[in-house]
């Protein structure tokens, strides 16, 4: 019974060493005893801006696309947010490891055994047989080293904060990209619709040069004119079906749809908000501070240097207490003669004496791998200011293109209607009417064209800077 009692013992000092949260966890003890998964993976998969990824909620594609279904759909069918996903729970199961390094191990056997002795034909003994059971435990803890522990368990913490920084770097990049691509397929609708009505206006002036042909009032060379604008505005309006039906099947690819599911966008607005364009360096402030990839390269970097002390560690000295119990004999062996009960506690120190040199190449490539980590992070950081750089440079002349492109579109339609009019009374020619629709051609095509340079521009400068959420603000 004493041996009973001590096994006990040693299974409630194993429950002691836990820390107090694990008695407190009342969602499951063991999922994650040690409290190590961070509360991304309790919480679910949530958006830089912790709003979360709807994937209950199915999108009704009868309907016009709205671009908060477009990137519902990217993020739940993407592939590589799921990859992202997985390593955070597998860096946490790292934690874990590294936190119960600090706690004992306990082992523990009962075994019931059969112990027959017989001698040979001529000795006087008489064989014997005992029954018994036999128990044994035993404790490991490691009390004392020189800071390998902490190293490991921190270069797990980095490591963990690096895949969560990797899987907002995920949400990021599909977000932007399912995000220019919506805006790419939605101009490119605007600049089919744009130029069926180029077409349809270029027959309607055929038509009057026609009945003007009839009546006398003009010659055939206007007729054919108009003809041949008509048949050039009918080849543009067939090339932009083509880029936009082009663009579309890019749309559900990036959604990770059917491509042959049918899909509606709404029209691209006629008139979009600005919004104000910061001082450059407030940009490049939040990009260093909140950029996926930067944080996820300095979590790794940090890693890298914790890994040497650990590396160090290991060939420093070890503080362990060992105790041990058994009755009966031990483990693997047979039942003891007699009732017996033996015990022992003790400390054992460690002490490395030599390795070959292993340890001293193990702690180099441990500084080489830092020094590359730490290049590294200066590479990121330099390419994605660089690219806050550009972003911001474009926004801002996207910004001037905007309202300068509608004064355009504007001062294009007063001619149309003017050359019309003046043609239907015949004080213009054909000529004077065909050269205002090319102009309102291309006013329209410059129009269409600022909307969605500021759109991109403005996307790429927040997903560049890394403060991208669910839609930037006057999207739609």
């Amino acid at each position: 019974m004493n041996a009973k009692r001590y096994l006990v013992s040693l299974c409630l000092l194993a429950l002691w060493a836990q820390p107090a949260a694990f008695a407190e966890d009342k969602s499951g003890l063991l999922d994650d005893p040690l409290l190590a998964q961070p509360v991304q993976l309790q919480d679910g998969a949530t958006l830089p801006d912790t709003s979360r990824i709807n994937c209950a909620t199915a999108v009704d594609f009868t309907q016009p696309l709205a671009l908060t279904d477009a990137v519902d759909t990217a993020l739940c069918n993407n592939p590589q947010i799921r990859a992202t996903w997985a390593e955070i729970k597998v860096q946490s199961g790292v934690v874990g490891e590294a936190r119960a390094a600090y706690l004992p191990t306990i082992t523990g056997s009962v075994s019931r055994l059969k112990d027959t002795t017989t001698y040979s034909s001529g000795s006087q003994q008489p064989a014997s047989t005992s029954i018994g059971n036999q128990y044994y435990g035993s404790l490991n803890w490691r009390l004392f080293d020189f800071g390998g522990r902490a190293a490991n368990r921190e270069v797990a913490n980095q490591m963990l904060l690096a895949a969560i920084a990797g899987h907002d770097a995920a949400l990021q990049k599909t977000m932007a990209s399912v995000i220019q691509v919506y805006f790419e397929t939605m101009t490119s609708q605007a600049v089919m619709e744009a130029r069926m009505q180029i077409a349809q206006l270029a027959q309607q002036t055929l038509s009057v040069a026609k009945r003007r042909e009839e009546k006398g009032a003009t010659t055939q060379d206007d007729t054919l004119q108009a003809a041949t604008a008509l048949a050039k505005a009918q080849l543009n309006a067939m090339h932009s079906r083509g880029d936009f039906e082009k663009n579309l099947a890019l749309l559900k690819q990036v959604m990770g749809i059917n491509l042959e599911m049918s899909v509606n966008l709404p029209a691209q607005p006629d008139n979009v908000i600005p919004s104000d364009i910061h001082d450059l360096n407030q940009w490049l402030k939040q990009a260093q501070i909140r950029h996926p990839a930067i944080m996820q390269a300095r979590a790794k970097w940090q890693a890298d240097k914790d890994k040497i002390i650990q590396v160090r560690s290991d060939g420093l000295p070890t503080l362990d207490m060992t105790a041990h119990i058994s009755r009966n004999g031990f483990p693997n062996q047979g039942l003891s003669t007699i009732n017996q009960t033996d015990k022992d506690v003790g400390l054992t120190v460690s002490i490395p004496l030599f390795d070959g040199f292993s340890r001293h190449y193990k702690i180099l490539e441990a500084r080489a791998q830092a020094e590359q980590s730490e290049a590294q992070l200066e590479d990121t950081t330099t390419q994605i200011l660089t690219d806050v750089v550009k972003a911001w440079a474009d926004a801002k002349t996207a910004l001037g293109v905007l309202s300068v492109s509608q004064q355009l579109l504007d001062a294009a339609q007063a001619s149309v209607n003017s050359s019309r009019r003046r043609y239907d009374k015949d004080v213009a020619d054909i000529l004077e009417v065909l050269n205002a629709q090319s102009a309102l051609a291309d006013a329209q095509q410059q129009r269409i064209q600022a909307i969605a340079e500021w759109q991109s521009a403005r996307l790429s400068l927040l997903a560049n800077t890394g403060i991208l959420s669910q839609l930037p603000t006057g999207t739609e």
